[in-house]
């Protein structure tokens, strides 16, 4: 029981008190612009703000040195929220400007909005804790640090390790050109790469003692290609080619290696298609006489979605309203627009737009911010690409939410994000998106109803299911290659 007034205005009230602490860590994270299990700047700076709100820290969480869990308050449901505070190589940029200016010529930044998700987390976690003990209701409030998500899996590290088994539910969002929620599946992945080893020799006089790892590589290739006819047409199968071996055609190429990546609507799929491509690559070594070492990079889960939270989430950014921009966001999202390609609005109001017209759901495609709250169809829809929040979505009732960040088009890991990734506009998108988790969480502590058919709905989407980690035993959480 409550202690009286309206706890979701207290939310809200809450929430702008703390703004200011989270806002400045947002800034100090995007500063630091630190890469995949590197980031102990951003680690620090988000763990000293969490203990001045009066959260433990259990740090080097599942014994990764950049992750952490703060927890505030010891008895109640376990209420999580997921952050995130990894950048991306090659994006350096900036801060509010309307052209590329890097700070540092092929330097890092935070092309992905994580300084924001992390921190707009944190202000949720910190309102919820703050909120709940006025009321006299009782939680365990955490805020689970997770690095690594670009690229790295961060959470499915720490899913593997059981850090997420004891969580009731757990709340995300992520920084988006648009407002609202929406319930989706998408891909699971796993990563792998193959290293072929041969032997090297002279090319033209003497290649019968040469055993050519290129050429086992590139048969490999061909075999997967072969492949791909015979799995579920959902089936993704790509790569990159990280060596060759050199660059003498006179030389047999003792060493090359590939990065595969195979997705699949299901992690199941994924792990019985990846045991496929091994068994190729183990024949391109066999009938090349070369040896392969095969070595599981990182892998994600599929998400399970939670249409009962999705829609309280909905209803709390209907409540809110709009991000409150001014006419100074509107005009520097402009500028901003007057970058992109042609066709980058329109492409970004199909991905993100609802399947029945409403008044709230109308996305402008002549306007530079969505002032609109995205409708919510209910249903699951697929959308393609994967998240480590999959893995967190089969250990507990999940939800996440977008709140209008940048300029309307703004395409995914582009410098243009990180141009806004400081600005006025994205400081009040972010706190809007820690007013709607954090009130979400409430939702689940004031009617427990709530809380119970999220966990039937999820239950009964899992069917029986158990999680299985995509990543095995003894892989270790690794950094970017140029980092280490």
């Amino acid at each position: 029981m409550t202690k009286g007034g309206n706890p979701q205005a207290r939310i809200f009230e809450m929430a702008d008190t703390l703004r200011d602490d989270f806002t400045a860590v947002s800034d100090e994270i995007w500063g630091h612009a630190e890469l995949r299990f590197v980031e102990r700047k951003s680690c620090q700076a988000q763990i000293a703000v969490m203990e001045k709100h009066g959260f433990k820290i259990t740090r080097n969480a599942a014994g990764i040195e950049t992750a952490f869990v703060a927890e505030r308050g010891s008895e109640g449901p376990v209420i999580a929220f997921l952050g995130e505070f990894d950048a991306l190589s090659g994006l350096s940029q900036k801060a509010g400007l309307d052209h590329h200016d890097p700070i540092v010529t092929g330097g890092t930044g935070h092309g992905c909005g994580h300084n924001l998700l992390g921190s707009g987390a944190m202000l949720a976690a910190a309102t919820l804790a703050r909120v709940a003990e006025e009321q006299g209701i009782p939680v365990r409030v955490r805020y689970y640090g997770c690095p690594g998500e670009e690229g790295g899996s961060g959470k499915a590290f720490m899913a593997r390790e059981g850090l997420f088994d004891d969580v009731d539910a757990a709340l995300t969002w992520h920084p988006a050109p648009i407002t609202g929620a929406r319930s989706n599946t998408n891909l699971a992945v796993i990563s792998v790469y193959y290293r072929f080893e041969g032997r090297a020799a002279h090319a033209s006089h003497s290649a019968h003692l040469g055993r050519s790892a290129l050429d086992a590589m590139d048969l490999m290739n061909v075999g997967v290609n072969f492949l791909r006819e015979h799995v579920p047409p959902d089936v993704r199968m790509h790569y990159a080619i990280t060596d060759t071996g050199g660059s003498s055609p006179n030389v047999v190429q003792a060493r090359a290696e590939s990065l595969y990546y195979v997705r699949a609507l299901d992690v199941t799929t994924a792990l019985e298609v990846i045991e496929r491509v091994n068994d190729v690559a183990r024949g391109a070594a066999l009938m090349t006489g070369t040896e392969v070492t095969i070595s599981v990079d990182r892998g994600t889960s599929n998400l399970v979605p939670n249409t009962v939270l999705e829609q309280v989430i909905h209803d709390k950014l209907v409540a809110l309203g709009p991000v409150p921009f001014d006419a100074e966001d509107h005009a520097f999202a402009r500028r901003i627009q007057a970058t992109f390609p042609e066709g980058a609005v329109e492409a970004s109001t199909k991905l993100y737009h609802a399947q029945k017209d409403a008044v709230l759901n109308r996305i402008d495609p002549d306007a530079a911010l969505h002032t609109g709250i995205r409708q919510f169809e209910g249903a699951p829809h697929h959308r393609a690409g994967s998240t480590d929040v999959g893995d967190v979505s089969w250990l507990a009732p999940t939800v996440q939410c977008w709140t209008a960040t940048w300029a309307l088009g703004t395409p995914l890991h582009t410098w243009q994000v990180v141009a806004q990734g400081k600005s006025p506009g994205a400081h009040k998108a972010m706190i809007h998106a820690g007013k709607a988790l954090a009130a979400t969480g409430l939702e689940m502590l004031t009617d427990p109803e709530v809380l119970k058919r999220a966990r039937a709905e999820w239950q009964e989407r899992l069917n029986g299911k158990r999680y299985v980690s995509p990543i095995p035993d003894g892989v270790e959480p690794q950094p970017p290659r140029e980092v280490v």
